[in-house]
C-alpha cells in the first residue's frame, strides 16, 4: 500500500543551517553549497565555524540519514545529497536546508532516493532575481511524497535502485573517460606535430611573423545595437560562441574594431586557467571585439591564420603563457608585449596549410566521437530519471 503525504508531514526536522563565523582552524565543520554535488556530500570544500559557540549548535548538527538540499543559487539550487557518514560534529550554512525523515515512516536510504527523485521539481521551485534564486520554504514543505508503508518494500526498492545506479554510474564513467581520451588524443597529435619540426621549419617569436597586435574596444556595450561585441566569454574551443552577446552602436568603434575574415583573437585577461584562450573569426556575422581581447595582425605571407589558432590553443603555447602571465587575485594577464614573445614553430606557408587540413580532419572526427559520448552520457542520465520515476510510481 502506497501513501502520499506532504514533506513536512513525513519529516521530523526541516530547517536552514547557520550563518557561520568562519575561523581558519578548530571549530565546527560547516558544509556549504559546493559540498553538495552528484548526490554526494564532499567535505573537501567544507570550512570551520567558531568553536566558542559550539554549545548552541546541538540541534543544528547533521545526522546520518539527513538529506541536504541547496536552497539558494544559480546552478546549485535544488542539488540533493544524503548524509551517509559523519566523521566529526558538522553543521551546514544558511544556504542549505536539512530534511530529517521520520524514522517510523521511512527506511533512511529509501528517503534519500525519494529526495533524489524530486530534485528536478525542487529546482523548478526557485524564485528571485537572475543573479540569485531561492527555494521557497513554504512551498518546499508542501511537496507531495509518495512511499510504500511497508519497510520491506522500501528496502526492496532501495536494493534495486542501488544496483541499477551503480551500473549506470560505471557506464557513465566509462563514457566520460572515452570523451576525455578523445580530446587528449587530438591534443597529443597537435603536440607531436609542433614538437617534431621539419628541416625547413624555423623557430620564431610571434612578433617576428606579425605586423603587430591590437587591443579591442573599451567602450561600454549595450544589450542591443548595430553589431555584436565579442568578449572573452564568447571564445569556446578555438571558435566564437554567438550566444550571450552584447552590442555597439558607435560608428567610430565599429569602423576601428570591425573584424576581418580569419582574424585571430587572444584572450589577454581572465582567470589563470582561461587566460590565453584564442579563437578565429570566420565571418559568421559582422562584429567587433572588446578590450580584453587582442587582435593579432599576422604577416599573411608567413603565417596561416588557422595554423596560428591551433598553435595558440595547444598545450605548448598555453604552458609558455603561464611563464609570462602577470597574476593578481583570481585574475591573470598576458599583455601584447608578452604575447609577441611567444615562440612558434613556422613551417613554409604551403606546409602550414597541409598541417591545418590534417588538424581539421582530426578535429572533425574528434567532434563526432565527442557527440556520441555526450549523447551516451545524456541517455544514461535520462535512464536514471526513468528508473526513479518508475520506482516511485510503484512500477518496480
Amino acid at each position: 500500500m502506497w501513501q502520499t503525504k506532504k514533506l513536512h508531514e513525513v519529516s521530523s526536522y526541516i530547517a536552514r543551517g547557520i550563518s557561520p563565523k568562519y575561523v581558519g582552524r578548530g571549530g565546527v565543520l560547516v558544509l556549504n553549497q559546493k559540498c553538495i554535488r552528484d548526490h554526494e556530500v564532499n567535505y573537501i570544500e567544507a570550512k570551520r565555524h567558531d568553536a566558542s559557540v559550539k554549545s548552541s549548535l546541538s540541534e543544528k548538527l547533521i545526522q546520518v540519514g539527513d538529506v541536504l538540499v541547496n536552497s539558494t543559487g544559480v546552478g546549485t539550487l535544488g542539488r540533493v545529497a544524503q548524509v551517509k557518514e559523519i566523521a566529526e560534529p558538522t553543521v551546514v550554512d544558511s544556504h542549505i536546508t536539512i530534511i530529517r525523515p521520520s524514522k517510523d515512516i521511512f527506511d533512511l536510504y529509501f528517503f534519500g532516493w525519494v529526495m533524489i527523485a524530486i530534485e528536478d521539481l525542487v529546482k523548478e521551485m526557485g524564485s528571485g532575481a537572475s543573479g540569485q534564486t531561492e527555494l521557497s520554504r513554504a512551498e518546499f514543505k508542501q511537496i507531495k511524497i509518495s512511499y510504500p508503508e511497508s519497510f520491506s518494500e522500501q528496502q526492496r526498492i532501495v536494493k534495486i535502485l542501488d544496483e541499477v545506479f551503480e551500473g549506470v554510474e560505471q557506464a557513465k564513467k566509462n563514457a566520460e573517460k572515452n570523451l576525455k581520451n578523445s580530446r587528449e588524443l587530438f591534443e597529443s597529435y597537435l603536440l607531436n606535430v609542433f614538437t617534431n619540426p621539419g628541416d625547413d621549419w624555423e623557430m620564431k617569436k610571434l612578433g617576428e611573423v606579425c605586423e603587430g597586435v591590437e587591443y579591442g574596444s573599451s567602450a561600454k556595450s549595450k544589450e542591443e545595437g548595430k553589431v555584436p561585441v565579442l568578449r572573452m566569454g564568447n571564445i569556446q574551443n578555438g571558435r566564437f560562441d554567438w550566444d550571450k552577446l552584447v552590442y555597439s552602436d558607435t560608428d567610430s568603434e565599429i569602423e576601428k574594431y570591425l573584424l576581418k575574415h580569419n582574424d585571430v583573437l587572444f584572450n589577454r585577461t581572465n582567470s589563470p586557467a582561461l587566460v590565453g584562450k584564442t579563437a578565429i573569426y570566420k565571418s559568421e556575422m559582422p562584429a567587433i571585439f572588446a578590450g580584453y581581447l587582442i587582435r593579432i595582425h599576422r604577416k599573411e605571407n608567413l603565417l596561416d591564420a588557422d595554423y596560428l589558432n591551433y598553435y595558440l590553443n595547444c598545450d605548448i603555447a598555453r604552458d609558455y603563457g603561464k611563464t609570462v602571465t602577470i597574476s593578481s587575485v583570481n585574475q591573470a594577464n598576458i599583455n601584447g608585449k608578452k604575447l609577441k614573445s611567444y615562440p612558434i614553430p613556422v613551417p613554409p606557408l604551403k606546409e602550414q596549410k597541409i598541417i591545418v587540413a590534417k588538424f581539421d580532419e582530426l578535429s572533425e572526427q574528434t567532434k563526432k566521437l565527442e557527440a556520441i559520448y555526450k549523447q551516451k552520457i545524456a541517455n544514461l542520465d535520462e535512464l536514471k530519471k526513468s528508473v526513479l520515476k518508475k520506482a516511485f510510481a510503484g512500477e518496480l
